[in-house]
């Protein structure tokens, strides 16, 4: 119990000023959800696999599918939903799907989230 209440205010104390300027810098809410969505699809194991196998090339569903030992269905689904994350892109080769990275943000985004874990 006591380690709850050392991370509250031991009274209350609003600071209008602060809460103020707080209320006006918030996200829209649509901005909101969409972050969270992100976040929501980079919160799975096997996408960010994948993301990672892209992060160093191109490649299609069948040498991701084998690489990571699954299926090209179950790769197919997971790449389906990162395709609708926009986190990324497919182009055809007659038969065969390539993927990579939709951009240079995904990549960022993987980079700082291992250099967040690796500075425990």
């Amino acid at each position: 119990m006591e380690d709850l209440l050392c991370d509250m205010c031991e009274e209350r104390c609003e600071h209008p000023e602060t809460i103020c300027r707080a209320k006006a810098e918030m996200l829209p809410e649509n901005t909101v959800q969409q972050l969270a969505e992100t976040f929501k699809v980079l919160g799975d194991g096997t996408r960010i696999k994948i993301l990672q196998l892209l992060t160093k090339r191109e490649m299609c569903v069948c040498d991701i599918a084998e690489t990571l030992s699954m299926g090209q269905s179950a790769i197919s689904h997971q790449l389906r939903v990162l395709r609708a994350a926009r986190l990324v892109k497919f182009r055809k080769v007659g038969k065969e799907a390539w993927y990579s990275l939709d951009d240079d943000h995904v990549v960022d985004l993987m980079r700082q989230g291992l250099e967040h874990i690796s500075h425990t």
